[in-house]
């Protein structure tokens, strides 16, 4: 899923097909109803390419759907291409984030294991321009300024009226390894603890010392949303970026999560153990 749909159109797919099994409707007969054809029928729910709102509410009102569904997935249908904040910053984004941010600000929950660097979300501003600064080709001036303010406005999820869930387990390296000077360090080891003040963040450090396994997963997350069927893993590596969403993929990286969270410490331990890093600073 390199340049898919957006989480809306994905939703919107998997409800309409959703309700016509609901009706024991087939294809054809779903389509003959509101007089689409049984390709058409399929498009609407493989979760990719354009739809026409009137012809969504047709088949939710063929389907028996009450009125609130039927304004919601209507809804869906009308704003399934409406753009985010992130798109005015369109230079200063690498192609392969613009989906990651489109999945990232509809889902209702991120489950986040991070082997070497405090996730994005949970970055200083210092902190993020050091790692910006580091890479062996480097980005202009102004360009560089630019991702660092699209970091910064990316957290904004966190704190928004319907802010998303963050679990994060972190390897004990990542806030060990020596990103800046010891004040940017400090900084960022204090802002990880404001952090996890959050109730919708539950953060929790790995210790080195939990075995080789951890650190052979590599980094991920998960992008969970409303619907089980729309979570998504993304992963990331040097030049390129990988969405699964096939359900048998997606469930062992679910697996793969819960396994790590349950070697990782508990959040008051975590807490302390950031603390103490903190303080040999």
């Amino acid at each position: 899923m390199s340049a898919g749909p957006t989480t809306r159109r994905r939703q919107l797919g998997a409800s309409l097909r959703r309700l016509r099994e609901q009706k024991g409707l087939s294809l054809e007969e779903a389509g003959a109803l509101v007089g689409l054809s049984k390709a058409t029928v399929s498009r609407y729910e493989t979760k990719d390419g354009s739809v026409k709102w009137p012809l969504v509410d047709a088949l939710c009102r063929e389907y028996g759907v009450d009125d609130e569904e039927r304004a919601a997935l209507v809804d869906l249908a009308k704003n399934a291409k409406v753009q985010g904040w992130w798109q005015s910053y369109t230079e200063a984004i690498p192609s392969r984030m613009n989906l990651l941010l489109t999945l990232e600000n509809e889902s209702v929950r991120e489950d986040h294991y991070a082997l070497a660097f405090i996730p994005g979300l949970l970055q200083t501003r210092r902190y993020a321009e050091t790692l910006h600064r580091s890479d062996p080709q480097p980005q202009p001036e102004d360009k560089l300024k630019r991702s660092i303010e699209v970091r910064m406005k990316r957290q904004d999820i966190l704190t928004r009226p319907n802010p998303l869930h963050l679990s994060v387990v972190l390897d004990e390296s990542a806030i060990r390894r020596k990103i800046g000077s010891p004040e940017i360090r400090r900084e960022q080891l204090e802002h990880l603890m404001d952090r996890a003040d959050l109730p919708t963040i539950d953060l929790r450090i790995l210790p080195i010392d939990s075995g080789p396994l951890a650190s052979a997963m590599g980094n991920f997350l998960i992008l969970v949303g409303t619907d089980p069927s729309l979570d998504v893993v993304y992963l990331e590596n040097l030049t390129v970026s990988l969405y699964l969403e096939k359900a048998d993929e997606v469930e062992e990286y679910r697996k793969a999560f819960t396994y790590l969270s349950s070697q990782a410490l508990a959040p008051d331990a975590s807490i302390k153990l950031i603390d103490n890093v903190r303080k040999e600073l």
